[in-house]
């Protein structure tokens, strides 16, 4: 059987360091679950530490989780930019991030694999343009 990969957004890499964050237990809960390593892109990694310190908080955590493995960047921009630039575009009414797309994109190239997001837009995003993108998420349990 193959193992389903986890791809972390944003979200959940902030609540987890983040204490006072709404989601804080519900991911520390569910990352205890996990295997490491998590998947993630650039993007969700500069968006997570300018919301870290933003909220005041060291970003020293994040910095270690990367160094140990823990979270992995497995995913650039450049090597995908035609199909994130199709996706941006298609969804270009929606509130789409660079992180998002990139996300989007992983799960395409990474099966099986759940997206681990408190963003409720993934609902509406699909993997080649029609699937459902299967969710590790607060509002789906």
């Amino acid at each position: 059987m193959a193992v389903t990969e986890v791809l972390v957004d944003t979200g959940p890499l902030v609540a987890y360091f983040n204490r006072r964050d709404k989601h804080h237990d519900w991911v520390v809960e569910r990352w205890a679950t996990l295997f490491d390593p998590v998947l993630t892109c650039e993007s969700v990694i500069s968006e997570a530490a300018f919301l870290l310190g933003e909220d005041g908080l060291d970003t020293e955590k994040l910095w270690s989780a990367l160094e140990r493995g823990v979270v992995q960047v497995q995913f650039g921009f450049a090597a995908h930019q035609r199909d994130l630039l199709r996706l941006l575009r298609k969804y270009q009414d929606q509130p789409m991030s660079v992180a998002d797309a990139c996300l989007v994109r992983l799960s395409e190239l990474t099966d099986p694999s759940v997206i681990f997001t408190t963003d409720e837009d993934f609902r509406v995003y699909r993997r080649h343009g029609r699937g459902l993108i299967p969710l590790l998420a607060p509002f789906e349990t």
